[in-house]
């Protein structure tokens, strides 16, 4: 059985910690400062044996050299970022897979956020780490790659299995569900999400992890060849690449 914690650390970044009892494997997920981290495994009397990183961005990659002065834990990323995020022992491209305790851990290049970014799944499981490129209710912005690399790498992801439970790098999912209803209004599995996120934000909770198959119905980024979408940016027939590329840009300039 594999235990996955959501662990809050910088202003709003998850950092997600697995741990394979059976296989003493205990893995972190994008460690963007090692103390959360340290903290956390101390508490529990573990120790770190893997770090995943997606991208190269410092709040995602930032405890990297902690935890592993710490540790000596193996590092694994992406192919694309061998030049970028330092001293990885294993990279792995689209397509490929590695053993991480009971899991089988397929690989998937998800360009757009950065050039090089994968996400990593978990199949026995169905558990996604999605970095930047899925969030719940949202995906993220284009800074390196192109509009239509990035639904070409939400395509990928959304066709995994609907059980699918996302871990993706930050609590943005309250805001993304007011630019949501601001481009959908009448879409109920949206609404119940949103009042759902709202419920656990009050509380202090995370809304993370997400389900694919109540993001399949509630998150435009996903939905870029949805007709109601299309019409409502007046691009009914366009390529659905250009009405992503107008959702992504609505976002981008929404100020709710």
């Amino acid at each position: 059985m594999v235990e996955v914690h959501v662990v809050p650390a910088l202003t709003d970044n998850y950092i997600h910690i697995l741990h394979d009892a059976a296989h003493g494997i205990t893995a972190v997920v994008d460690p963007g400062e090692a103390g959360p981290v340290r903290a956390f495994l101390t508490d529990r009397g573990w120790r770190l044996t893997h770090i995943l990183a997606t991208h190269h961005h410092g709040d995602h990659i930032g405890g990297i050299n902690d935890l592993r002065a710490d540790s000596h834990a193996m590092l694994i990323g992406p192919k694309a970022e061998m030049e970028r995020i330092p001293e990885m022992d294993a990279t792995y491209g689209d397509g490929d897979s590695f053993t991480l305790g009971s899991q089988t851990v397929r690989v998937f290049d998800t360009p757009g956020h950065t050039r090089g970014h994968c996400a990593f799944f978990c199949e026995e499981a169905r558990l996604l780490f999605s970095g930047d490129t899925l969030f719940s209710l949202g995906c993220g912005r284009l800074f390196e790659g192109t509009a239509a690399q990035m639904w070409d790498s939400l395509l990928k992801l959304r066709a995994l299995p609907p059980e699918t439970r996302i871990y993706c790098g930050h609590e943005y999912t309250a805001s993304n569900a007011r630019f949501a209803l601001s481009i959908d209004p009448d879409n109920l599995p949206l609404k119940a999400r949103a009042e759902q996120v709202a419920a656990l934000r009050a509380k202090g909770l995370p809304s993370i992890p997400a389900r694919l198959s109540d993001e399949l119905a509630a998150n435009p980024f996903l939905r870029a060849d949805d007709p109601l979408l299309a019409a409502h940016f007046g691009l009914t027939g366009a390529p659905h690449a250009s009405i992503f590329a107008a959702i992504r840009k609505a976002k981008d300039d929404f100020r709710g």
